[in-house]
Formats: C-alpha cells, sequence, structure tokens
C-alpha cells in the first residue's frame, strides 16, 4: 500500500516535476520487470523510449538497452541522443526477429495507431524464453484522456476542444492523432490469441498486489485498473 501512495502521490507532479515522477516511477517498474527476469547482461529494447528515464534504469540493473522513438526531440530533450537510441517506428521495430532477451514498453501503446501491431512486433523481436514487459493507460481508467481526463468520458474530440478553450492551446496528447482507446479486455484477448507466448502476469500497475483480481472482473476493470501491466514469457519453436 505505502508503494501505491508513493506512485500516486509522485503522479500529481509529473508535469511540474517530470524528473522526479519520471526517475521514481523508472526505478519502481525495473524493479518490478526483474523480480520476472534477470536483468544482469540482459539485452534490453525500450519502445518508446522517450528522455531515457526507463532505459538509465534498466543499464542501471546491468541490461545492455537500446532505446527506440519516433521522435527525434524526445530523445533530444536534455541533450544530444545517446549511442544506444535510435529513431524509429514501434510498428516496424528495426531488430531482428529473436534478438532480445527483454522487450519493453511503458505507457506507449496507447499513442500508436495500430497498437496490437507493436505488441506483435513486441513478441516477434524477443527470444524463446525471453520477457515482453508491456505497460500502458486504458481508455476509460480515471487517467485514460491523459491532460484532458476526466472529460475524456464524455468523448475524445469533445474532451480535446474543451482542454483547448480553457488553454488556449491544442493538447499534447489529441485523441484520434497520437492518443488512441486501447481497453483492458482488448489487451487480454490479444494475449490468450498469441499461441507463442505465455501470460505470466496482467496487473494493475500503480496498485497493491492484492488488487489485481480487478483484472478479471469486466467492466469494472476499464475503470479500476488505470494501468495495464501484462508479462509475457515468449515461447520456443
Amino acid at each position: 500500500m505505502a508503494r501505491s501512495v508513493r506512485l500516486l502521490s509522485a503522479f500529481r507532479r509529473e508535469r511540474s516535476k517530470p524528473e522526479y515522477f519520471y526517475d521514481l516511477m523508472a526505478r519502481d517498474t525495473v524493479a518490478q520487470l526483474g523480480s520476472y527476469t534477470d536483468l544482469d547482461g540482459a539485452t534490453v529494447i525500450d519502445v518508446g523510449t522517450g528522455f531515457g528515464f526507463f532505459a538509465r534504469a534498466l543499464a542501471a540493473a546491468g541490461a545492455r538497452c537500446t532505446g527506440i522513438d519516433h521522435d527525434l526531440g524526445e530523445l533530444t530533450a536534455h541533450g544530444a541522443a545517446e549511442s544506444n537510441q535510435l529513431v524509429a517506428s514501434a510498428l516496424a521495430l528495426p531488430f531482428r526477429t529473436g534478438s532480445a532477451d527483454v522487450c519493453f514498453s511503458s505507457n506507449v501503446l496507447e499513442h500508436v495507431p495500430r497498437p496490437w501491431r507493436m505488441a506483435d512486433e513486441m513478441v516477434r523481436v524477443t527470444k524463446p524464453g525471453g520477457t515482453v514487459f508491456l505497460s500502458f493507460t486504458n481508455w476509460l481508467s480515471p487517467w485514460g484522456g491523459h491532460e484532458t481526463s476526466p472529460w475524456h468520458y464524455l468523448g475524445g474530440d469533445r474532451a480535446a476542444r474543451w482542454y483547448e478553450r480553457r488553454t488556449g492551446r491544442p493538447p499534447k496528447n489529441r485523441y484520434g492523432l497520437s492518443l488512441h482507446p486501447v481497453s483492458v479486455s482488448s489487451a487480454l484477448a490479444w494475449a490468450r490469441r498469441k499461441e507463442d507466448v505465455r501470460v505470466l502476469d496482467a496487473l494493475p500497475r500503480y496498485h497493491p498486489r492484492w488488487a489485481e483480481k480487478i483484472v478479471h472482473v469486466p467492466g469494472l476493470r476499464e475503470i479500476a485498473t488505470w494501468n495495464l501491466v501484462l508479462v509475457l514469457r515468449k515461447q520456443g519453436p
């Protein structure tokens, strides 16, 4: 419970103190990932690496991490892009099939127009026996509209117009362009259809462990999950 309170309290500082928030999130998430696989010496692909907070936390845990992002501005926001960062699309990862021990992505899936194509690509580049760690903010969660929340419950376009009227600028995460509605149920259905993965876990990212059962309650899970984590093990041929 203390962990959940700490993370949710930090979430309120995402815009005012982004470095504090993302550094805390990165360290917490890498510790979570480390409970499923050994990261020391592991080859990791960070899909949608952005400012690189998660990539740095992965490297601190001993991983050999390569980050990709479609936006050069994100990669260079804090200086020149590092040598292990690439500009590339999450829908066509520039890596050989079965080349990574771990494929990791945090809060990117809802920002691509074909989320399950991205998820398929993450599975493709993972070695048999490797781990896929995929988390995203589901649309019907209280933060599903990102900066337009909670007005996204009235519709994504309406929420975007409301935000622009209130602030005088369009939202960064624009519904239908850079923000897409992804559900918990669609994520679980995708994972079940994949014959080459085994689901190790599906749980709410910020909640105490005892709250993971809400993921299995249709309807409730779409609102109460907030952010879903899927952890998969790639199966052999």
